[in-house]
């Protein structure tokens, strides 16, 4: 059975205590008196014996007592860690578990840093994007209070501005409502057959003088004779393929083009890419385009309206679909958004 380190640690003490005090005791009988080697060898049985007993109770109480105090403490803050685990005075050991859990403790620190810095750049977002049209709803209003109503032109025209402050106000709240839920998990996903060229020519409808104003035509890249089916939640892949044909228009160049692809990935899976000759993106930005309210061009994006969270969107809707979701995009050339869904037999 191993020995404990304080029983170790008071044999050795008391050993050298005791070849010490035998030593000046054979001094000092030697100067004064007969060497008597029963004596001596008495003396130094009840002197390691009285060593032994005495630093074993103080290492005890001093060093075992205060180590399972430390022990006692990292229990409160990482109970999970240290319950079941002996209490040890070897200090390698307790030095590797308080190093272990100071580690881990700084990384945990740095984590909630950082989610109090999201808390706050997104509450900044929030406020701004909310602020603008509440301000813009607030100024009109106001306008028509103080008499601009009893113009038939100003009242209709500054009623028409409240109006779309209004609907902006109720896209934001509606977005944010999807994506809280879709990150609490809390939508469900009703997953149903369907043909997926159909459903691109159905958002090209949609979006058709949305486009035709940029001059930027929607289109395939090839001619789709045969449907492609696909199985997933139609309405919430109408709504990513909506989010990002509007994100390629909004930062799509006069006279450019948004092309749609379908291709098949592996035996069970297709890949739709949404293609445009835009903008493009820089290096820098491209991991934070999924983030809430992160706009590439803090301020023409916003005349373009929209709430922010398109892409956010997106990116939970086909991480809910258990599918995967990549970006491509050069600065000055354009951008390519895919995404991956299971293919139907």
């Amino acid at each position: 059975m191993k020995i404990k380190k304080t029983y170790k640690f008071a044999l050795k003490t008391s050993l050298h205590i005791t070849v010490v005090l035998s030593l000046a005791m054979c001094v000092f009988l030697y100067a004064f008196y007969t060497i008597n080697w029963f004596y001596l060898f008495l003396f130094v049985c009840v002197c390691y014996g009285l060593s032994f007993s005495v630093i074993q109770h103080r290492a005890q109480n001093f060093i075992y007592k205060r180590i399972n105090k430390i022990y006692e403490d990292l229990t409160l803050l990482e109970s999970t860690t240290f319950r079941k685990r002996p209490v040890t005075t070897d200090m390698a050991t307790l030095t590797a578990e308080i190093d272990r859990f100071a580690r881990d403790k700084k990384l945990e620190i740095e984590t909630l840093k950082i989610r109090e810095e999201y808390r706050k750049e997104f509450l900044g977002n929030v406020s701004h994007e909310l602020r603008t049209p509440l301000f813009t709803v607030q100024g009109y209003l106001e306008t028509l209070i103080d008499g601009a109503a009893e113009d038939k032109n100003i009242r209709d025209k500054y009623l028409d501005r409240a109006s779309k402050g209004v609907e902006r106000l109720v896209y934001i709240v509606k977005d944010l409502d999807m994506i809280t839920k879709l990150e609490a998990g809390d939508v469900r996903i009703q997953v149903q057959t369907f043909n997926i060229i159909e459903l691109i020519e159905d958002v090209f409808d949609l979006f058709e003088m949305k486009a035709s104003k940029k001059n930027i035509t929607l289109t395939f890249d090839r001619d789709y004779v045969k449907p492609i089916m696909v199985i997933a939640d139609k309405e919430k892949i109408q709504q990513v393929l909506s989010n990002l044909v509007v994100n390629s228009l909004k930062y799509g160049k006069e006279k450019g083009t948004t092309e749609i692809s379908v291709e098949n990935l592996i035996k069970n899976k297709v890949i739709i890419r949404v293609t445009d000759n835009g903008e493009g993106v820089i290096k820098e930005n491209i991991p934070r385009l999924f983030e809430r309210f992160f706009r590439v061009d803090k301020s023409g994006s916003r005349k373009e309206g929209g709430s922010g969270l398109g892409l956010a969107i997106v990116k939970h809707i086909i991480e809910a679909h258990d599918e995967k979701i990549y970006i491509e995009s050069d600065f000055g050339v354009g951008s390519e958004f895919s995404f991956t869904l299971e293919k139907a037999e």
